[in-house]
């Protein structure tokens, strides 16, 4: 049974892709490409070189979290950097490209100065993973191949529309990790980097700047909720499963497997949905093969 997966951005929420899989890979579905938008980039790529589910469970397990937003000197004005997280994709990611994924793959960005999607599929998967994660206004602008690119789920939350791209008459099945219109918008609270000294990052927890992050985050998560809601309406994937991670913050320290379980049980749940759906693909297929002889 093949499919092909549009994995949704949430920041730490993110970790629930592993269950995902981990309910696929059991289950005996074959995925034949994949796309995602920020952490489900992440994870997407990594599953697309060979990682299995279990694998990218440990590596994100044995992440120090408190160290991933650190600053660099290549780090461009942002409230936080991605000193811990370029490290963590040198490790796991190095220098391969996307002519060395086991399947089509792809990630998606928005260029910030024309306003458009971009759909990165090609060159340093390292490079394009850190566009994809690159939360306005959190994380630095990063240049690509003459772009200026932030985190691709500003307009695309759940690629979908990739995915179909990449694997065409395949269901895909979409896991959206953004809260649903109808739930109240909490605050936010951002980890500050470990080498800030402690009275400096209590003082930065109250002052103004704290607080106007928080309603910018605010405004992007409720942007970003109508945004997903609306094209998930327009392009329609076979299958939506929602684990249930609105708990979690973008950026919060998580036990990762607790958020991979979450994202397991959602799976499941969604099963039966999923089994009628590539149980009708490959009926219709055997229909017209038979036609065609």
């Amino acid at each position: 049974m093949e499919i092909t997966l549009a994995l949704g951005g949430g920041g730490a929420k993110g970790n629930a892709h592993i269950g995902v899989l981990r309910c696929l890979e059991r289950e005996e579905y074959k995925v034949r490409a994949v796309a995602g938008t920020s952490f489900g980039g992440l994870v997407g790529v990594l599953y697309s070189l060979g990682y299995s589910p279990k694998e990218i469970l440990a590596i994100f397990e044995s992440v120090d979290q408190k160290t991933l937003y650190g600053r660099a000197p290549q780090d461009g004005a942002s409230f936080l950097g991605l000193a811990g997280v370029r490290h963590l994709l040198d490790r796991v990611v190095g220098d391969k490209t996307f002519n060395q994924t086991r399947f089509p793959c792809a990630v998606t960005a928005v260029d910030i100065n024309s306003g458009t999607e971009v759909v990165i599929n090609e060159g340093s998967l390292r490079d394009a993973l850190l566009a994809t994660i690159a939360l306005p206004g959190i994380f630095p602008v990063q240049h690509f191949n003459g772009w200026s690119l932030i985190d691709g789920g500003v307009l695309n939350p759940v690629p979908v529309s990739v995915a179909r791209m990449l694997a065409p008459n395949i269901p895909v099945v979409a896991v959206v990790l953004n809260d649903p219109i109808d739930k109240p918008v909490r605050s936010y609270n951002l980890p500050i980097p470990s080498i800030v000294p402690r009275p400096i990052a209590e003082s930065l927890a109250r002052i103004s700047l704290a607080q106007s992050l928080d309603v910018f985050l605010r405004s992007v998560d409720i942007s970003s909720r109508y945004i997903s809601y609306l094209r998930l309406q327009v392009d329609k994937p076979e299958v939506i499963v929602r684990p249930a991670v609105q708990h979690v913050e973008l950026l919060d320290k998580v036990v990762v497997e607790e958020i991979a379980q979450l994202g397991e049980d959602a799976m499941i749940e969604a099963l039966p949905k999923l089994k009628l759906e590539t149980g009708w693909i490959t009926r219709l297929s055997r229909r017209v093969f038979k036609g065609v002889e």
